[in-house]
């Protein structure tokens, strides 16, 4: 069955993980930008509700201040609003000049909002306008690896942010999970077996830290 939008139309389908990111072209305060110019390195793709906003005004210096941290992880920040080039600009230069933070990554105008409509950024229940605080964590190959949605009234987390891309990036290089409230250095979850022989050789193997056989962990 079809969904629809707000208004009866129909609604877009929304990006699901583990496929390619959608696409797309867009108007940034550094100039055109497609997805595929972060090829190669991840992306940390993030929409907010309006320029000139309180929390969203918090949350820009946040990500401005912890830029270098995502970088060390070659990974990139990309803001979004449907606001205008003009108006992103002018909140840029305010939030440099009243939080003494200097924006140095990119933010999408998206006024038409076909990035916004194409990664499910508008909740018609929160606002038919705007767009909530959506985070997608796209990885170097620009597949989608990970989305968070929060209400307008809440602020997003950038430590949890930037935890998240160094999960995922641990996964990918050692075939690892990780555990609820993992960090870096902490153990980490190997994958349980999937035969009796192997479950049996699992809990006897001397540098796994095992509760039961299903559930070992190590340290990289």
């Amino acid at each position: 069955m079809m969904t629809t939008d707000g208004n009866g139309a129909a609604a877009p389908r929304l990006p699901r993980l583990g496929e390619p990111a959608p696409a797309f072209e867009a108007v940034t305060t550094q100039g055109t930008l497609r997805l595929e110019d972060f090829a190669g390195s991840w992306l940390v793709l993030f929409s907010h509700p309006a320029d000139f906003t309180p929390v969203c005004t918090t949350e820009f210096a946040a990500f401005a201040k912890a830029l270098p941290r995502f970088r060390e992880l070659e990974c990139e920040l990309l803001g979004l609003s449907i606001d205008s080039v003009y108006s992103h600009i002018a909140w840029m230069r305010n939030v440099e000049e009243k939080l003494g933070v200097k924006v140095q990554f990119p933010v999408i105008a998206d006024l038409d909002r076909q990035v916004a409509l194409a990664y499910g950024m508008i909740m018609p229940g929160e606002s038919r306008t705007e767009t909530v605080r959506c985070v997608f964590v796209i990885d170097d190959r620009q597949n989608l690896r990970a989305m968070i949605y929060y209400p307008l009234t809440t602020g997003r987390n950038v430590e949890e942010i930037l935890r998240l891309v160094k999960a995922l990036q641990v996964a990918d290089r050692s075939a690892v999970a990780t555990p609820a409230n993992w960090v870096e250095g902490e153990p980490v979850i190997v994958p349980p077996p999937l035969t009796q022989e192997a479950a049996a050789q699992r809990v006897a193997t001397p540098d796994l830290e095992c509760v039961d056989w299903y559930l070992c962990t190590r340290t990289l």
